[in-house]
């Protein structure tokens, strides 16, 4: 399989995004530019999308997505993705979702495991007492994010 690279410079520094030619199968957070960068048509439609959200404009990705993970990861990346822009919910929460109520720690897991930031949002993951808990591209952004999407597309 080639492996097609491109960044999008964004608020939050840059978002590496990874694609085979048909499938996105990683976003990452990034404080600086990829080495490589390649110009697909997907690539190009991934990065429109993700500008797109970041000027407001855009609130959910039409994207061919390929997240590669165990049954349960993938389990919690579906229960992510029913999670409302500008909207929170709990990891307990997620994992009664699932059917594993004492299972929170194994959604956080997950949610770091993810490997399509932004897109599976696992940003709008918080802990028990509504408190920002981890986030693999740092507290900071998982802040600004629940801040933007709060302005841009809550209610």
């Amino acid at each position: 399989m080639i492996i097609y690279t491109s960044g999008l410079s964004c608020p939050l520094g840059w978002l590496i995004t990874k694609a085979s030619e048909k499938t996105i199968f990683e976003i990452s957070f990034a404080d600086n530019p990829p080495g490589q960068i390649d110009e697909t048509t997907l690539l190009k439609e991934t990065l429109a999308q993700l500008g797109q959200y970041f000027q407001g404009l855009r609130k959910q990705f039409d994207l061919p997505l390929e997240a590669a993970g165990t049954p349960f990861q993938q389990a919690v990346w579906r229960q992510l993705l029913l999670i409302p822009p500008g909207e929170v919910r709990t990891y307990g929460r997620l994992a009664a979702a699932l059917g594993s109520g004492g299972a929170a720690r194994a959604v956080g897991g997950a949610c770091h495991a993810n490997p399509l930031a932004l897109v599976i949002p696992c940003h709008r993951v918080v802990g028990a007492d509504g408190s920002l808990t981890g986030f693999g591209g740092g507290l900071w952004r998982k802040r600004w994010l629940l801040d933007h999407e709060r302005r841009f597309f809550a209610g």
